[in-house]
């Protein structure tokens, strides 16, 4: 090795401990930037998982509360944990059915947006879309937002080869991570979303067994502690009612920081830079063409409870309830002493005139033999009064505005109907109430999937250059392979739709509603066997239609047959119910699929041989 080299690699060394010195401070102040944040959200954790008598002190750290007397009773009555359940349940039904609608009637565009619609379908039930969903709105409904991550996995799809050490090549895959807002830290916390941020670390605590299979440095790994990379729902400092768990700690695991810089004057193509311990791992551009027009952008989608003016990270009705917890916890408490005052009593006795540590661990039981000293007045129980109905009245008030703040009536909340209102339209309006108020967090996780699809299709048209094989549903319900590669691909050129999954309830309703307003029939009021046909695979009811006709089995060669029109001949059999196959070869002819006028001429040749067979 030259003094030359021996220079410029001593400066390369210096140079990577400076930055991996930069990263580290950078760090350090963006936590401390988000510190009262996080004991926000600590909070929060800690009064829906039932540990509600805690705070925040003013050097800012979670602390319990003392009591002012031993006999206080400090039962913590949650109505905070049943109002997140039933946020989180009613957004359990926004789950998104990604669509991808067509920009033109060009049979490119047609075929691009069926494409781009079965990928996201086929994405969405191999990485389990909706339980991502989940997770991230219990975050977003706990703390106030939670973040979603979509990488290309290497280590998913389909076995392509092995390397030169024999390990085994996958063809690549995306992945969707759903993340809590303790892992994301920006370089801003007043941009109102992601398109104001210019740079995020992604810091999470993971064992440095993983860094040396991923990055292949070894690290001496550490005990981490810190709430922030081990959250868990309960406050420091005393154990969790529910286990009796102490705070969980991470043994062997380092910090790995990841930041994400968009494209610049200096980096025209982004920075990427990971760090653990005192080594850097990774330094280079950003590894995603995952933005609009070839653009690359920050891997991460925010999702939010309920947006806040002039903040990045947003806030939940857990944060507006809390007052109201602590309150309402109070009067039941004092009314619950009360009430044992009433039930126990309170003995007077004169000094010396009975044992008075056997009466204060026995109490007066039925049945007790009371010895006191003869001349002396008799123990008797002091008047406690009655309870008062200011605490009926207190504790009534504040469950309204329970239901106020939170925005879940007890019809949502508790299956209950305070209003005493009997009709199915008036109870449908009070439903419609609460789904009204959950608008901004459906409309949060709208905007989120769709956001995440672009990125879905953004990374296949980057990553899968290669044929791929992908399994479409065909408009009869039958499957079939389909070859594409990046080119077939656009995310930009499409228009993405937000549709809904319905439950079979719904579907079955909507048909009958339907089929009571005679939308099914035809001119002569009757059901042909294709609609009926139809109508029962939609209720469910397919194996029924199969056992009485064929009908869904001639439509399904048809289908097969418009298949085959688009490159060869096809020859109608004798035993085909024409009728159908005519109207479902028309179909297609009038779909506009089908321009070509060498198709044209074959789809017109074979619907003349099955009205010929036919008569």
């Amino acid at each position: 090795m030259t003094k030359k080299d021996k220079y410029e690699r001593e400066g390369e060394e210096r140079r990577r401990k400076r930055l991996v010195r930069a990263i580290q401070e950078d760090f350090e102040t963006r936590q401390n930037a988000r510190r009262s944040l996080e004991r926000g959200w600590q909070l929060n954790m800690n009064f829906v998982s039932g540990n509600q008598y805690c705070d925040i002190s003013p050097s800012g750290e979670i602390v319990e509360e003392d009591t002012s007397f031993y006999w206080q009773s400090r039962r913590a009555f949650n109505h905070i944990a049943p109002t997140v359940d039933t946020r989180v349940a009613r957004l359990a039904k926004v789950r998104p059915l990604l669509n991808v609608r067509a920009a033109s009637d060009s049979d490119d565009d047609v075929k691009t947006a069926r494409l781009c619609s079965n990928i996201l379908k086929t994405v969405k039930s191999r990485i389990d879309l909706d339980s991502i969903i989940a997770r991230a709105s219990l975050w977003s409904e706990t703390c106030g937002t939670a973040f979603y991550k979509v990488v290309w996995n290497y280590d998913e799809g389909q076995i392509i080869g092995t390397d030169d050490l024999g390990h085994t090549v996958r063809e690549g895959d995306v992945n969707v991570v759903a993340l809590s807002p303790f892992e994301i830290y920006p370089d801003t916390l007043t941009a109102e979303d992601m398109s104001g941020i210019n740079s995020i670390i992604h810091a999470k605590a993971v064992p440095v067994s993983e860094i040396k299979e991923k990055f292949g440095v070894e690290l001496a790994g550490r005990r981490i502690e810190q709430f922030s990379l081990v959250p868990f729902s309960a406050a420091s400092g005393w154990k969790r009612p529910a286990d009796g768990e102490a705070h969980p700690v991470l043994d062997a695991h380092e910090v790995l920081i990841e930041r994400y810089t968009r494209p610049n004057g200096e980096f025209p193509k982004g920075r990427l830079e990971i760090v653990a311990g005192d080594k850097l791992l990774f330094e280079g551009d950003l590894p995603y063409i995952n933005g609009d027009r070839g653009e690359r952008t920050l891997p991460f989608i925010r999702q939010t409870s309920i947006a806040l003016a002039g903040a990045f990270f947003g806030t939940s009705v857990v944060d507006r309830m809390i007052p109201l917890q602590r309150a309402y916890n109070a009067v039941r408490n004092r009314k619950h002493e009360f009430l044992n005052r009433l039930s126990a009593g309170v003995i007077a006795v004169e000094d010396g005139s009975v044992d008075a540590e056997e009466l204060a661990e026995d109490g007066l039981y039925p049945g007790k033999v009371l010895v006191y000293r003869q001349g002396s007045a008799q123990p008797s129980f002091l008047d406690c009064g009655k309870l008062p109905s200011e605490f009926a009245e207190e504790e009534e008030r504040i469950a309204n505005e329970f239901i106020l703040v939170s925005g879940m009536s007890e019809i949502s909340r508790n299956s209950a109907n305070p209003t005493h209102v009997t009709s199915a339209v008036g109870l449908q309006l009070l439903i419609d109430q609460d789904t009204n108020r959950l608008t901004m967090s459906v409309e949060s996780v709208e905007r989120a999937i769709k956001e995440a699809g672009k990125q879905i299709l953004h990374l296949y048209k980057q990553f899968a250059s290669a044929r791929r094989v992908l399994r479409m549903t065909g408009t009869g319900g039958h499957t079939e392979l389909y070859y594409f590669s990046s080119s077939d691909i656009s995310a930009d050129d499409v228009e993405f739709e937000t549709g809904y999954d319905k439950t079979p309830a719904e579907k079955r309703e909507e048909i009958l509603s339907l089929f009571s307003l005679g939308l099914l029939a035809d001119e002569e009021g009757k059901l042909s066997g294709e609609t009926r046909s139809r109508v029962l695979e939609s209720l469910g009811y397919g194996t029924l239609d199969s056992a009485r006709d064929v009908s869904h089995l001639h439509l399904k060669k048809a289908e097969r047959e418009n298949v085959l029109l688009r490159t060869g001949d096809a020859e109608a059999d004798e035993y085909d119910d024409h009728a159908l196959h005519i109207a479902e070869h028309t179909r297609a002819l009038l779909s506009g699929g089908e321009e070509t006028p060498a198709v044209k001429e074959r789809y017109l040749k074979h619907i003349l041989s099955h009205r010929r067979k036919g008569g």
